[in-house]
């Protein structure tokens, strides 16, 4: 009829809109009222790390990742030595194959992992990759990435920083 509005699913619209939005108001305000911290951890890595012991599976690589006599030195070392300097941490050196060293970030037996892997590593499917970064001595130009467990996001994010930082790119 002339003059009726017509009802239907149309009319609901505004409507819908004005509660999804009030419903994302309310899971935001939430969130950030609760101390959630993003990035994090879920294993609490970077808290427990920071003045605490950093776990550093290494595994020999050239120049990179060097082993002598029980002894971890090299570039990649010496970055990881100054990240855990970073955050009042004590490098516990474990040294190992890459494979051993993924199974022990799966485990939770190691925070990090450093040798001759890069962005492409194979591993990406069961541990967690940084970034490239191929200006470490030593490399050969290559992408160097280190290895991390899965999900422990604030430690990953505390280690780029700190690897942007430290390495030209």
């Amino acid at each position: 009829m002339p003059g009726e509005r017509r009802r239907g699913p149309r009319a609901a619209r505004p409507r819908t809109r004005v509660v999804l939005l009030l419903a994302a108001v309310a899971v935001t305000s939430a969130v950030t009222g609760c101390g959630l911290q993003l990035p994090a951890d879920p294993d609490g890595t970077l808290d427990r790390i920071t003045g605490g012991e950093l776990r550093v599976g290494a595994s020999p690589s050239g120049d990179l990742v060097a082993v002598e006599e029980g002894e971890v030195s090299g570039p990649l070392a010496d970055l990881i030595e100054g990240f855990a300097d970073d955050r009042e941490s004590t490098v516990r050196w474990i040294v190992d194959s890459e494979e051993d060293l993924v199974a022990d970030l799966e485990a939770g037996r190691l925070d990090l992992a450093i040798g001759g892997m890069t962005a492409a590593t194979p591993w990406s499917n069961r541990v967690s990759v940084t970034r490239g970064y191929p200006g470490i001595a030593g490399s050969g130009g290559a992408d160097v990435a280190v290895l991390l467990p899965m999900g422990e996001n604030a430690l990953q994010s505390a280690l780029e920083v700190y690897l942007d930082g430290q390495v030209a790119r």
